[in-house]
């Protein structure tokens, strides 16, 4: 392959510190490197907090002892803008970025930012471009814009999760599902996918709630309460079931999800499963790298 043919796959997640957490990803990228066995695929982490605890972990003995064969490339895993430099460096001219965000939010779109800013150098001659295409993909619930529309992406998905529903159907559950969300920007994705999955499923209750940003868990509850509901299982509407899904979600204490739950007398059984390990959700991304491809004339 020349330098002008070679081609990469970023997978571009927000990250996670929990050791456990990180099947998800590397699955993901797994499955990416299967499904373009062609390609390179790098892993880079978007979150600044995350990526420094894992360069920490390089020189921590019992964090290695126990965890260094199978975690190695974490302890050195870069930002989009590094990794993307690195592959230009590399001779690798053809990059297709591809998020493992939830939806189109902060996160997202700084992303968006990085690789518009990289877009937009020029240079006197065009053969010294850094770049032939350098292009990213949508988020798992799409993005707004008339391209593709984003509700047939939230179809999708809540097809991915049928077996969710069926987990629950067989206690008799409301099945709740905590995102992430964002405090500084809209979270509406996650009420509107909630809407979606009750279409699909009327005869599950649903809830879906976040961790920051609207619908937050007292509005969960209220409608928990509303129906009624004696059993719920909860599910980590998140790439990996990281600190958050372990804690913020299943933990002990007394503000955890799990907790404020079973004080209402309701008994809860906790998922600690990423999307990101699941086959349907893996497919839709393989589906919006091929998409993004085919919009930009890259072969795969």
């Amino acid at each position: 392959m020349t330098e002008h043919e070679k081609k990469t796959i970023v997978i571009a997640a927000f990250g996670a510190t929990h050791p456990k957490a990180l099947g998800a990803i590397s699955g993901m990228a797994e499955k990416v490197r299967k499904s373009f066995p062609e390609l390179e695929v790098r892993i880079a982490f978007t979150s600044n907090i995350i990526r420094k605890i894992w360069h920490k972990r390089r020189t921590d003995k019992e964090f290695i002892a126990a965890y260094g064969d199978m975690l190695r490339e974490f302890f050195y895993v870069k930002g989009p803008l590094a990794t993307i430099a690195d592959l230009q460096d590399e001779g690798f001219r053809t990059i297709i970025v591809q998020p493992t965000h939830i939806y189109a939010g902060e996160e997202f779109f700084d992303l968006v930012s990085y690789i518009n800013g990289l877009n937009s150098i020029k240079t006197v001659k065009p053969k010294y471009l850094p770049f032939r295409k350098l292009v990213v993909g949508r988020p798992l619930l799409g993005m707004p814009g008339p391209l593709y529309d984003y509700h047939k992406d939230m179809i999708a998905v809540a097809k991915a999760l049928a077996p969710d529903v069926e987990l629950v159907r067989k206690d008799n559950a409301a099945l709740v599902y905590m995102g992430h969300g964002n405090k500084f920007y809209s979270t509406g994705v996650y009420s509107e996918f909630q809407e979606v999955m009750r279409g699909m499923y009327p005869e599950t209750p649903v809830f879906v709630g976040t961790v920051e940003g609207f619908p937050g868990l007292d509005i969960v509850m209220d409608g928990l309460v509303h129906i009624g509901a004696d059993r719920v299982v909860l599910v980590p509407f998140m790439m990996v079931a990281g600190d958050h899904a372990r804690n913020d979600m299943a933990g002990d204490r007394a503000d955890s999800w799990k907790s404020v739950m079973c004080s209402r007398g309701i008994r809860v059984a906790c998922v600690l499963r990423g999307l990101g390990e699941r086959p349907g959700i893996q497919a839709i991304f393989i589906q919006h790298i091929r998409e993004v491809a085919e919009d930009h004339s890259i072969s795969l």
